[in-house]
């Protein structure tokens, strides 16, 4: 029911990330409860009209409601956001952000903003990223890569393309060239600031081979609306191992 709503009422983007559908069921349940409250508002406001209407109260009353049903129908509106605040909303948030998966057992990119691009990372066959330092940052190095660490020799860098292999967790470490931008991914239902001395990581799990466009949610400059030509690439695991090697110009296994 919860995914029909999402796809044929809301008309929700498609969703192809694992960790996704708690973000879907979210916004559902917040759409229910607002009809919810659409509904017994216009009934309310039915009753309001026919009860005090001209003719069966001739005389204004000043004194108005001698109950409290209005404080009691207030705080049970409260008390059903509260539920979904603590009972949804926070669980979700929390998993996203304190439940990283093992960097072991997922595919890990540093992702470096500017305008009006993305600047991608990996490690090479090795596994392991070069050691970075912000004195090394320049037009040609914009991740500050130590040029004297041979850890960094095989490392991969692209331009506006991230490839992933399907059904396996990703951690991107998001940070900012220049000024505050945004990584987001709609399909994968992921969003995070990239910020200028901060390197912030988010993750999702993709669960289905295709091409989706990664976009800068924060208004970044004059370019900003152009900043769309970046992609993610998700692909089979084989077909991952492949792209790696290209890139790499050797044959590595990313098993």
């Amino acid at each position: 029911m919860t995914e029909w709503f999402a796809n044929h009422v809301l008309g929700m983007p498609e969703l192809a990330s694992k960790n996704g559908a708690a973000v879907d069921a979210l916004i559902v349940y917040v759409h229910w409860l607002m009809i919810a409250l659409f509904i017994g508002w216009l009934i309310y406001f039915g009753y309001a009209v026919w009860r005090f209407r001209a003719s069966r109260n001739p005389k204004a009353d000043y004194q108005g409601v001698r109950n409290h049903a209005s404080s009691y129908l207030e705080l049970t509106v409260a008390a059903i956001e509260a539920v979904l605040l603590i009972g949804i909303a926070i669980p979700v948030w929390a998993k996203a952000v304190d439940r990283f998966p093992d960097a072991k057992d997922s595919t890990v990119i540093y992702v470096m903003a500017q305008q009006y691009a993305w600047n991608i990372r990996y490690a090479g066959p090795d596994g392991v990223f070069g050691r970075q330092d912000m004195k090394f940052v320049s037009s040609d190095n914009v991740f500050g890569v130590d040029p004297s660490d041979s850890f960094g020799k095989d490392d991969i860098q692209t331009l506006n393309e991230i490839h992933v292999p399907v059904g396996k967790p990703v951690i991107a470490y998001v940070s900012s060239k220049d000024v505050i931008h945004s990584f987001k991914i709609t399909a994968m239902r992921t969003c995070q600031d990239a910020i200028p001395g901060l390197r912030i990581p988010c993750w999702f799990t993709p669960t289905k081979i295709g091409k989706y466009q990664v976009n800068c949610a924060q208004l970044c400059g004059p370019g900003h609306s152009s900043m769309t030509g970046g992609f993610l690439i998700v692909e089979s695991q084989a077909d991952f191992n492949k792209w790696i090697a290209s890139k790499s110009g050797a044959s590595a296994s990313f098993e």
